[in-house]
């Protein structure tokens, strides 16, 4: 059959279909990370036995066998089994859970595959391809693919009366649906750069990161089995500074306080609504998030320094955090 003219040029042989190209990037980190990532059914042991009380995916991130998901698959169980792309199936327990970050850990009581290798959020760009691996409406080692939507998203949580916000939230477009939640979320390399967290809307999906503060929270839950926070008592949001003030203090943004909590560490150490706080723990903060990443463990108990713009004057405060319990 004749070719016709102008066939050749549009479609030579010797070059590389750019769609073929992603589709090899996709094909090779599913390849990857699916082994790695499992279904499991989580389980409460009810006065009839046990009783299914949900499900999602986990991901193997240790070579003993630990297992990270979300907090809110875990939610309500006291125990689960996981099963994997190669058919190994396993009994699993629930290490810890920390709702304010919707990140949990899990353990195999049998040998797991091995781990995935955890990547950093901290590196990831806007329209950058990432790969989701999970187990949605219970089809195992499901895979879409898609881009970096947003990047700094936050995603409100509760437990008990606290509130805060899980930060630094990946946005993408890949598909997620029931069940993958705890999925991975990986780069081009195969790398887990996030834990798929939950289905916002229709092409919109979310994940927590892997970063330096979610490690932080990962090894908490792997040695305690919970995350111990520092407690402020403060409501706070993030603010433009004039520029003049911004000139003075050298920073563009502060958090204007919104209300204080009667008898928290923050009333009891003079902090008023209106105040700017600039800086907390000698950091600057320009958003919740920065300062709840100040909150950890080591700051329970401690001299906790802010400065603050009030009326002009600026204020060298000192608080003394307490632990954050459930009920407070």
């Amino acid at each position: 059959m004749d070719v016709l003219p102008g066939a050749q040029a549009a479609f030579p042989r010797d070059s590389e279909d750019p769609l073929d190209a992603y589709s090899q990037t996709v094909i090779r980190v599913a390849e990857t990370v699916t082994p790695h990532v499992a279904a499991i059914e989580m389980a409460a042991t009810r006065r009839n036995g046990q009783v299914r009380v949900g499900g999602g995916s986990a991901v193997v991130f240790t070579e003993d066998g630990y297992l990270l998901t979300n907090a809110h698959v875990v939610d309500g169980a006291t125990a689960g089994r996981a099963a994997f792309a190669d058919g190994t199936r396993m009994e699993i327990d629930i290490v810890g859970a920390d709702p304010l970050s919707d990140l949990a850990v899990l353990r195999g009581r049998m040998p797991t595959p091995a781990p995935a290798a955890l990547g950093n959020a901290e590196t990831l760009r806007v329209g950058q391809l990432v790969i989701a691996v999970g187990n949605p409406l219970g089809l195992a080692g499901s895979v879409t693919a898609g881009v970096v939507s947003g990047l700094g998203r936050s995603i409100p949580t509760s437990a008990g009366r606290n509130r805060r916000v899980i930060e630094d939230v990946i946005q993408t477009d890949a598909a997620l649906n029931p069940g993958s939640s705890g999925g991975a979320l990986a780069d081009a390399h195969g790398r887990i750069v996030g834990i798929n967290t939950a289905v916002a809307g229709f092409g919109l999906g979310l994940a927590v990161p892997i970063n330096t503060t979610t490690r932080r929270i990962i090894s908490a839950l792997l040695t305690d089995g919970r995350v111990r926070r520092a407690y402020l008592g403060l409501v706070s949001t993030p603010v433009p500074l004039s520029d003049p003030d911004a000139l003075r203090t050298g920073q563009r943004r502060a958090l204007r306080v919104v209300e204080v909590i009667d008898d928290s560490p923050a009333d009891n150490a003079g902090l008023r609504p209106g105040d700017l706080v600039l800086s907390a723990g000698g950091r600057p903060v320009a958003s919740a998030e920065s300062l709840q990443k100040l909150l950890f463990a080591d700051a329970i108990g401690a001299p906790f320094p802010i400065t603050v713009l009030r009326s002009g004057a600026m204020l060298d405060i000192i608080a003394v955090p307490q632990e954050m319990t459930d009920a407070g």
